[in-house]
């Protein structure tokens, strides 16, 4: 049985959260489309929330998706 791709919705928000907790700047979105535009720049933003709160390293542990 194959395995089905991520939602693109789910993939630009995991990105977005990526850029966001790395520091990258909200101006490098890779998007286009308003949708998947919308997803990155939520996960951006809970991603720079993060960073900014000291979630780094064990104490993030619980924001991973698996």
């Amino acid at each position: 049985m194959k395995r089905q791709k991520r939602n693109r919705d789910e993939r630009a928000y995991s990105r977005g959260y990526q850029a966001g907790f790395r520091g990258r700047p909200r101006e490098f979105c890779p998007f286009g489309a308003l949708e998947a535009r919308g997803n990155w720049m939520r996960g951006w933003r809970e991603g720079r929330t993060d960073q900014i709160q000291g979630m780094v390293g064990v104490a993030g542990i619980h924001t991973l998706r698996v």
